[in-house]
């Protein structure tokens, strides 16, 4: 017996439950740089509408989202496109932008499936080096990235949250081929 499990191309109907995964993810990874009530204050409606829109309407032809399946129940998604970073080539690089599994659905094959069909997605849409930026503390993400080919290029950013704190991250790159 298998389990029913899969990967594939997001559709528009898929918005809610994207919507619903994603915030599950912030809540329990970045409870000490979003504050509780700022969350709570957001719509999930208006989340998944423009999830929906972005799958419907991608900014870029290039821009996919591409969702973790157990059998119909969404466990997790991904948005890839092109790098926009001022030293890549958005011809030849592309970026994994959101990597998200439901934290009460991690650790068991949802992100392995998610990831190669990420790879296989940007490799069908011709890009041939992958960039991916990581949060520097998510000890996790990061070596299940590095363990699946991925590597440090140098490269890192601190974005600035609401509380005053701020989100380090770094590059991985990947060759897609």
């Amino acid at each position: 017996m298998s389990a029913d499990v899969s990967a594939r191309l997001a559709w528009p109907d898929d918005g809610a439950a994207i919507a619903r995964v994603q915030l599950a993810s912030w809540r329990a990874t970045y409870q000490d740089l979003i504050p509780a009530e700022t969350l709570d204050a957001l719509d999930p409606d208006e989340i998944a509408q423009r999830w929906a829109a972005t799958v419907s309407t991608p900014k870029e032809a290039r821009m996919r989202v591409l969702v973790a399946l157990e059998r119909a129940n969404l466990r997790g998604f991904a948005l890839v496109h092109p790098c926009y970073d001022p030293d890549s080539d958005q011809i030849a690089d592309g970026e994994v932008g959101e990597f998200v599994i439901d934290p009460d659905h991690q650790r068991v094959g949802h992100g392995s499936r998610l990831l190669q069909a990420a790879i296989d997605t940007l490799a069908a849409d011709k890009f041939t080096r992958a960039l991916w930026w990581v949060d520097s503390t998510d000890d996790v993400l990061r070596s299940f990235v590095t363990e699946s080919g991925w590597e440090a290029d140098g490269a890192h950013r601190e974005l600035a949250a609401e509380t005053g704190g701020s989100l380090k991250q770094i590059r991985l790159h990947t060759t897609i081929g």
